[in-house]
């Protein structure tokens, strides 16, 4: 499994601890920034990952800034991404179950760090189911037009 993960100034402490809990889990990450709690805008992080997952660099993405929201819009701007922002560990399964989403979005802020980690493993561990889940997505995609 290859992941991409980024964040802007806000989320720098929390990416970190992330990372360096999949890297132990033995999966490969690209980390696409910022490297520092030097302030940052968020839309350029959100881009060079969300260009990995288009580009097959990687499978899923994971953003994280203040509050997540800023990362969720940015992110979602992009045809073919869908990025949902998880609170708790129920919402990453779900989102991956019924939305098939590709990045995962964690708020630097509000979280700490062990709640992180079990949103990053529900979120990894969990697959899409399809069926009537497929059709939501489809029209999804249909609202982004070409």
């Amino acid at each position: 499994m290859r992941i991409a993960i980024g964040c802007d100034h806000a989320g720098f402490r929390l990416k970190e601890a992330v990372k360096a809990y999949l890297i132990d889990k033995g999966i490969k990450v690209i980390d696409e920034g910022t490297y520092s709690e030097d302030a940052a805008d968020y839309p350029d992080f959100a881009k060079k990952v969300v260009q990995d997952i288009k580009e097959n660099k990687t499978d899923f993405g994971i953003l994280i800034c203040g509050t997540g929201i800023g990362m969720s819009i940015a992110a979602n701007r992009v045809k073919g991404i869908r990025a949902a922002l998880c609170l708790f560990p129920e919402m990453a399964r779900l989102a991956r179950a019924h939305n098939n989403a590709n990045v995962l979005v964690l708020p630097g802020r509000f979280l700490g760090i062990e709640l992180a980690h079990w949103i990053v493993d529900a979120f990894l561990s969990s697959n899409f189911e399809g069926g009537r889940h497929s059709e939501r997505i489809q029209k999804i995609e249909r609202m982004m037009g070409d």
